[in-house]
């Protein structure tokens, strides 16, 4: 009789992959019933899609020419602040909004190992601002070549290196909601990661005004710098090649989760 309750004990307990599956289901639930979802990706189109519009228009009708910068990279000046700290806070949201509602503790109840629910949050959001940043850096790209079809210098698709870096540009995006997500987890307050987020992203770049050959070689470790290397059809000769630049940009978000997942363990909801 007792083995014939053991089995039916551990038939009762549900599988690894649908717990993940259950996981995954509640955090798209949570990540899509809030407004500040929509309202923050609907500032980066915006402003992402603006921003390059105003960028190419300008350098179509620049005197003398368009300015001798790189064809794609100036595309994406635009998303240097708005569209990159929209995401940015929206990563932080994800999770922080538990935090201020005290969600979080029935989050925790239901799943124990909290890293798996900052894995979770990390592959909803990483998902959905990867789709979203992908169909931007396109969006703009066809905007911004439109508007410069008339000075002669628009670019297509398949023109070298240019494929790339409008792919990368929507990576890019999906890695920094994910690093506002980290941060989010880290500092587990809105107003004080929404705060952080800028300084983490803009304050490295400082480095950037040293004098040279310093400036280049300890800012190319900076994430926006590596980030323009991504989204350069010319990179920077005194920069990392873009294998190493897509290293870097990876690993600021990927530091910023390590640490949550640490902190996440040791600290109570």
């Amino acid at each position: 009789m007792s083995a014939v309750q053991a089995r039916a004990a551990r038939a009762a307990i549900p599988s690894l992959a649908v717990r993940a599956r259950d996981v995954l289901a509640s955090e798209w639930i949570k990540f899509r019933s809030v407004r500040s979802t929509y309202w923050t990706l609907l500032i980066a189109a915006v402003t992402g899609a603006g921003g390059s519009g105003v960028v190419a228009f300008s350098m179509a009708h620049a005197r003398g020419g368009a300015p001798p910068f790189d064809p794609v990279a100036m595309i994406f000046v635009g998303w240097l602040e708005y569209p990159v700290l929209a995401v940015g806070i929206l990563g932080v949201l994800a999770f922080t909004s538990e935090y201020g509602s005290g969600q979080i503790r029935t989050t925790f109840t239901a799943v124990p190992r909290r890293p798996a629910v900052l894995a979770a949050k990390v592959a909803v959001a990483g998902a959905v601002t990867l789709a979203f940043g992908e169909f931007l850096s396109f969006a703009a790209f066809l905007l911004s070549q439109a508007i410069r079809s008339g000075d002669r210098q628009a670019l297509s698709l398949s023109a070298p290196g240019a494929l790339r870096a409008v792919l990368a540009a929507g990576f890019c995006l999906s890695l920094i909601a994910v690093g506002g997500l980290g941060l989010g987890a880290i500092i587990r307050h809105t107003a004080g990661a929404v705060v952080a987020l800028p300084a983490v992203l803009y304050l490295p770049l400082v480095v950037l005004s040293l004098p040279q050959p310093w400036g280049e070689r300890i800012g190319r470790f900076t994430l926006l710098a590596a980030a323009g290397q991504l989204v350069s059809a010319h990179p920077r000769p005194g920069l990392l090649p873009e294998p190493l630049s897509l290293l870097v940009a990876v690993a600021w978000p990927l530091a910023a989760l390590l640490a949550a997942a640490v902190l996440l363990t040791r600290r109570d909801a």
